[in-house]
């Protein structure tokens, strides 16, 4: 994780304009962001954590959708970026492993292609703190790449190296794990499957409050 915080610090800039138009390029992709907001929508709305938010493209696209999301990354460079091109939004330094936030504060939980660099021992514990922001009924979507291979991703130029540990997952592991942290799959999307680099999005929810 140190690693990968030092890496995306060093090409915060560089990513962020890389991938500003991302999600109207990736029609899918925005298609499954559009879909969380709804589903958050659906269950009377709240707060929403963008996890591994990056530069906050997503994070806006969430709150131009009605949502109130903010973000956490770990990468103080990143959340730089986020706070100065998106200043009407909330953006925290924090990691996914522990999440300075209230049990059940959350509405809504989306981990878009964050999770890939949890190695596989450590993503049992951070759905378990997914599960414990989240009230009941919360929303949960993880956006990850499909597969079977983790390896060190390296992508920049010059000095402006990224240097990650990448895992790719296949979609029946990642559910299995989300089922064990306690929460419902709703839906899975398959995103590419002929390409090189597919990728998947899982819908999941906590379980409501018993009835009282």
């Amino acid at each position: 994780m140190s690693d990968t915080r030092k890496s995306y610090d060093a090409v915060a800039a560089g990513y962020a304009d890389e991938t500003r138009d991302l999600l109207d390029r990736l029609l899918h992709v925005r298609a499954g962001v559009v879909l969380f907001a709804d589903l958050v929508r659906a269950i009377g709305g709240g707060p929403v954590a963008d996890v591994g938010c990056g530069p906050g493209h997503t994070t806006a696209l969430l709150r131009e959708l009605g949502a109130d999301a903010f973000g956490i990354d770990l990468s103080p460079a990143m959340i730089e970026i986020a706070r100065r091109e998106h200043p009407g939004a909330r953006f925290e330094v924090g990691s996914m492993t522990d999440l300075e936030l209230a049990d059940d504060s959350l509405a809504g939980v989306l981990a878009w292609w964050s999770l890939i660099y949890i190695p596989d021992e450590t993503v049992p514990d951070v759905l378990g703190q997914f599960h414990r922001v989240l009230r009941p009924g919360g929303v949960l979507a993880v956006g990850f790449h499909v597969g079977d291979a983790s390896k060190i991703e390296t992508v920049g130029d010059g000095d402006q190296v990224l240097r990650a540990y990448v895992h790719h997952r296949r979609p029946s592991r990642v559910a299995d794990w989300i089922r064990d942290a306690g929460f419902i799959i709703e839906s899975q999307h398959l995103l590419n499957p002929d390409e090189p680099k597919p990728g998947a999005i899982i819908f999941a929810r906590l379980p409501p409050a018993p009835p009282r």
